[in-house]
This record gives structure tokens, sequence and C-alpha cells, in this order.
């Protein structure tokens, strides 16, 4: 699971808008190893990443 770190609408799910804060990705939605890391870094439209990974650790 990721978490939005900047608002963008996903170009490749109808311009589905993601709010920061919100999880990636929507339920429904399995997106491709290649577009979460596209999302993750700056290699899409933006250049900044968008996503990134939740911390799955319990303190």
């Amino acid at each position: 699971m990721y978490k939005v770190i900047v608002y963008f609408e996903d170009l490749q799910d109808k311009n589905y808008p993601y709010k920061v804060g919100d999880a990636y990705p929507r339920k429904g939605l399995k997106p491709t190893r290649d577009r979460i890391e596209e999302l993750a870094t700056d290699k899409n439209i933006r250049g900044i990443p968008l996503i990134k990974a939740e911390n799955k650790s319990k303190k």
C-alpha cells in the first residue's frame, strides 16, 4: 500500500483524483509495478514523486 504525498489526477485511471493522505491504489484498481514506480519516482509527467510506500511496522 502507498500513501499519496502530492495531489494528482491519475491519467491512467480516467483522471481519478488522489488527495494528499489518500491510499494508493484505490479499491478495485490493480496498477502495474511499472506504474507504481512511475508515481513513486520522478519518472512521471510532474517530475516529482507523488506516492510513497507506507511504513507497516508496528510501534
